[in-house]
């Protein structure tokens, strides 16, 4: 295969996809938002009435600022634009503020900062390898990853309904994966930095990106054997990947160091506090150890095993985010979840270096076998998934950090194809729950519908056959009667005003199924990779 290499008036079709999914945002406008609304009206006031020094420290909403400087910065740069569309939704004390015109701005900011989004797809497709032959063009692989990217159903409703400014931050994410894919590595890693000074939640994928570009930037040969040339070390190489991300973390930071609020920063940015998981069960490991614990609670009530009075109250379907103590199941710790996250399974290797002893595998694949850029995709999908697995307080928003560069490695191989069918249907299936009212279940259906349809329909067409399993077929079917279920069936049962979060709590166990198996799938594909590599070399 090759790198795709298409000329220019064969682009003609991209604008025209781009405009389609900025117009269908358009028409979204004055469908609901969520807190999530609030909480930028509130930061874009914040950055806009006070000076640097209480940015920070602010607390008269609930909403306190609480991402990294950088995107601070980008709410101040927004703020002046707002100031021309209604200067009342500036002022710090006008809380939960929703005039037509602030409702207009803010999801006009959302449209127009995804223009980093759609420039990124563009130079994801560019990146694409393709098979030599011509075919149509909705058969090419860079039409389909522009499709699947452009018109990711998760998304869309994140962010254009639900409300975030997701597009801006993964367009910063997929131009950074891009630019590697190109050999680009510098410019790579300068994206990479910058959005880590936007949203800290991208820490998550920091280790594939750290060891990636020490392996394959800082180290500049390999041994015949694929192993590393310890000898081929550039310090240059080093140094400039130090002084990049040391620059943009003083001037991200900086100003705050220099005031003495780096504490105040940073207890912000990690507020441990928060209980394991989100009020809504982020579709994860933590999710079926909850369902379990549950489920034996309530068997050793009914065994008269354990005493009602005893057990902690139920507190995790309460729809606040809090501590939780389990009934039966040890209870988890922030360091256990880290130490999940870093570990899932070590993958045997004779004497390691001690510095990478306890490196997860994934890591440890690209550093022994780094497969140049592609290796690297898959390394930071792992990660990333990894992370939603295993990590603490997860949001069910986060799947999408997977999702989204999953969908490259999905137009270039059969197997990422068919594990990628699962994931994004069910990961996109579980973010359903945040679109609860009743003028948003057909929006959110019909476009999930589309997407899952458009995703099947061009992959099989892609590969040449089906690309899942009768069982995989049959579970992911089984989201249809989970649908009917929690929005047909329970709300009409008697139990809907004394069990509220039954619903919510199918939705989330259901799909953290579906989730652990594409993780698992995944995981076990990178392991066979390595045996492969062992194999030719013996």
């Amino acid at each position: 295969s090759v790198m795709a290499t298409p000329r220019a008036d064969d682009w003609s079709w991209f604008p025209a996809l781009a405009l389609g999914v900025s117009f269908l945002k358009c028409i979204l406008i004055n469908a609901y938002h969520s807190t999530d609304f609030e909480v930028h009206r509130n930061w874009l006031a914040i950055t806009h009435s006070l000076p640097v020094s209480k940015w920070y420290h602010e607390n008269t909403s609930e909403w306190t600022l609480d991402y990294p400087p950088l995107f601070a910065w980008f709410e101040y740069s927004l703020s002046h634009v707002a100031q021309h569309f209604d200067k009342e939704m500036l002022v710090v004390q006008n809380l939960i503020y929703t005039s037509p015109a602030t409702i207009l701005f803010q999801r006009l900011s959302v449209i127009v900062t995804d223009i980093v989004f759609i420039y990124a797809v563009k130079e994801c497709c560019r990146s694409v390898r393709e098979e030599k032959g011509s075919k149509d063009l909705l058969g090419h692989p860079f039409f389909i990853l522009a499709a699947l990217l452009l018109w990711n159903f998760g998304l869309l409703i994140v962010d254009h309904i639900h409300f975030q400014y997701n597009g801006f931050l993964f367009g910063i994410l997929l131009l950074s994966v891009a630019r590697h894919l190109q050999g680009r590595h510098l410019e790579g890693a300068l994206l990479f930095t910058v959005l880590l000074n936007l949203k800290h939640i991208y820490l998550y994928i920091a280790p594939a990106y750290g060891i990636f570009l020490l392996r394959s930037y800082c180290f500049t040969k390999d041994n015949t054997d694929g192993s590393v040339r310890w000898s081929s070390f550039s310090p240059v190489r080093l140094v400039a990947l130090g002084s990049i991300v040391i620059s943009v973390g003083a001037l991200s930071f900086g100003p705050f160091i220099a005031m003495g609020q780096l504490p105040q920063v940073l207890s912000r940015l990690f507020p441990f506090k928060r209980g394991l998981c989100h009020a809504y069960w982020a579709p994860n490991v933590w999710a079926l150890y909850n369902m379990v614990d549950k489920a034996l609670s309530v068997l050793g009530v009914r065994l008269k095993l354990l005493d009602v009075a005893k057990l902690p109250k139920a507190s995790m379907t309460g729809g606040l985010v809090q501590e939780f103590q389990h009934s039966i199941l040890p209870s988890v710790s922030p360091s256990i979840t880290l130490i999940c996250t870093l570990c899932p399974t070590l993958q045997p290797k004779p004497h390691p270096p001690p510095s990478l002893a306890l490196s997860p595998p994934a890591k440890f694949h690209i550093w022994c076998r780094p497969r140049g850029a592609r290796g690297f995709l898959r390394c930071l999908v792992v990660c990333a998934l990894g992370s939603f697995m295993f990590g603490w307080h997860v949001h069910e928003k986060a799947i999408l950090m997977a999702i989204l560069p999953f969908s490259i490695l999905a137009v270039e191989s059969r197997e990422d194809a068919g594990i990628f069918l699962m994931l994004t249907t069910t990961g996109h299936y579980s973010l359903f729950p945040l679109l609860f009212t009743a003028a948003e279940l057909p929006i959110k259906v019909l476009l999930m519908l589309l997407f899952t349809l458009y995703s099947f329909t061009s992959l099989k067409k892609l590969f040449r056959g089906s690309l899942l399993n009768p069982l995989e077929t049959t579970y992911l079917l089984g989201l249809v009667a989970v649908e009917i279920l929690c929005e047909v069936v329970y709300p009409l049962s008697p139990w809907q005003h004394t069990l509220p979060f039954v619903p919510l709590l199918v939705t989330s166990v259901y799909c953290s199924l579906g989730v652990s198996y594409s993780f698992i799938r995944l995981y076990v594909s990178l392991l066979r990779q390595h045996g492969t590599d062992k194999h030719k070399q013996l």
